[in-house]
């Protein structure tokens, strides 16, 4: 008989929403290279195509990779390695940066999504120090750990190349819904951005557990970094299978957060994704959560509001929103996570 695997039922997904064990690879997100942004000479038309290719995979996907994006090549690798010496560091290192009830950012290695135990240890710290994340106005200092040696510094300087990224997706966003290209930049003038850096180790069930269960992101954009391992599922709109998105080195993978999906009036959907992990060998990913002020009320702006194309959600308060949602992430609640459908008007 075969060694016996105990299996830990706080991760156990319910029977549904357990991977299957072949997930299809094909007709995959799309890619779309952004060096068009980084030429002097591009023709309009470049420009146009870009656009048009962002609004395609905004409404198709609600998800795209990104190439030749202007963050270079060596921070990338600097990010995972120092990502990678950090969550190698004994427990006892990396609890002394742990999170706890006041400050939520730090290290973690117990999140919920919707009430299921996630397989994996995270780091979370806010892009602009000091930091508010949400309503309760408190500011938040970053937790930085003495070791790994420059890690502050890393992600610092990775901070602000990517979030250079994000302004400039967020233009193209703009500029695909018809709006002039800075007309969002004024949400994130006291921005809620924070990074996360996810560790998912081997798993011995790989079956049952997910590394993040099924969700949707709650904010404006997500610009994420991942390893060579792969693991990132998302769930293809035409037909409601998982597609496995493939790896591609010194990519980004960027998706549409709630707050765009409100913000458009639905021409562009929030697509639900999670992340399997495997018995194998362990994954590191590191997500750029783009958000806005803390004070912002969120609903479908008016350039894109008419009387045949009413407004399909209520306003709600971002701060309030991120508030709720993290609080039932942190402590296993027996209520649904907040989502923008209860601010839905029928």
């Amino acid at each position: 008989m075969g060694h016996q695997v105990e299996v830990d039922q706080a991760f156990v997904q319910s029977p549904e929403h357990r991977p299957k064990p072949v997930i299809s690879e094909a007709g995959s997100i799309p890619l779309i290279d952004l060096s068009p942004l980084f030429s002097d000479s591009t023709a309009t038309a470049v420009q146009a195509t870009l656009v048009e290719q962002v609004e395609a995979a905004s409404r198709d996907w609600g998800f795209f990779q990104v190439i030749n994006h202007g963050v270079p090549v060596e921070l990338l690798k600097a990010a995972e390695t120092a990502e990678r010496e950090f969550f190698e560091l004994s427990e006892e290192e990396k609890k002394k940066v742990r999170r706890d009830e006041v400050n939520p950012l730090g290290y973690y290695e117990s999140e919920h999504t919707k009430n299921v135990r996630d397989w994996k240890e995270v780091f979370d710290m806010v892009v602009h120090e000091p930091g508010v994340v949400d309503v309760s106005g408190l500011e938040l200092k970053n937790k930085w750990p003495q070791v790994p040696l420059g890690f502050r510094e890393t992600f610092e300087e990775y901070a602000k190349s990517v979030e250079k990224l994000a302004f400039r997706l967020l233009e193209l966003i703009a500029l695909s819904l018809n709006l002039p290209s800075q007309r969002l930049n004024v949400f994130f003038e006291e921005q809620t951005s924070f990074i996360r850096l996810n560790h998912y180790p081997p798993c011995p069930y790989p079956d049952l557990a997910l590394g993040v269960g099924r969700h949707k992101d709650a904010g404006a954009l997500t610009v994420l970094y991942q390893d060579s391992t792969g693991g990132l599922d998302v769930k293809r709109k035409s037909d409601g299978e998982w597609v496995r998105v493939k790896p591609i080195p010194n990519a980004f993978i960027i998706n549409v957060g709630d707050i765009i999906q409100v913000w458009s009036n639905d021409k562009y959907e929030s697509a639900e994704h999670r992340v399997s992990v495997n018995s194998a060998k362990d994954r590191l990913s590191i997500p750029f959560f783009f958000n806005p002020a803390s004070y912002t009320n969120v609903k479908p702006l008016e350039e894109l509001v008419d009387e045949t194309n009413p407004a399909k959600y209520d306003e709600y308060n971002w701060g309030e929103f991120f508030k709720t949602r993290k609080d039932s992430n942190y402590k296993k609640l027996e209520v649904e996570n907040i989502q923008i459908t209860h601010f839905k008007r029928v």
